[in-house]
């Protein structure tokens, strides 16, 4: 793969702006699990390859069972997820691919039986900012970490 600019080298503060984002997620009520799975769920969907390997090594070391990451892309034919991650990850699909539908009806009815309003705006927010790092990568061909 060719080499390109990297955000991170050439524009540093659009990175710590990023970070933000970041920041607030990791000091939200958002479950870790349940963020790790938005963003390899959501970094399959878009091709991110350096997100998917940076995430699920994540996943792994926090315990993860690796049979979960192995069938994340086949999570509603399995019965290894709760009620709660499957809506979780139906919302990362309708989301990240909104150029087809978006957000069903259907979907954030049920999230918002599940989930209050904060835990609902701060899945969002985890599925908005993966799928921007996604993007960086994607577009700058981000090369993977050992």
């Amino acid at each position: 793969m060719e080499k390109r600019i990297q955000i991170d080298v050439a524009e540093p503060l659009a990175f710590k702006a990023m970070f933000g984002l970041e920041k607030y997620i990791q000091q939200s009520q958002l479950d870790i699990i349940h963020y790790e799975l938005i963003k390899i769920r959501a970094s399959q969907l878009n091709g991110c390859a350096f997100c998917i390997n940076m995430h699920t090594k994540d996943a792994l070391k926090m315990g993860v069972d690796p049979q979960r990451l192995f069938l994340l892309d086949a999570w509603w034919d399995t019965e290894l997820y709760s009620e709660e991650e499957q809506i979780i990850l139906k919302m990362t699909e309708e989301i990240t691919l909104v150029h087809q539908e978006g957000l069903s009806q259907e979907t954030y009815n049920r999230a918002v039986q599940l989930f209050d309003e904060h835990y609902f705006a701060q899945i969002v927010m985890a599925i908005v900012t993966i799928n921007a790092w996604n993007r960086i990568s994607i577009s700058t061909h981000k090369p993977l970490q050992d």
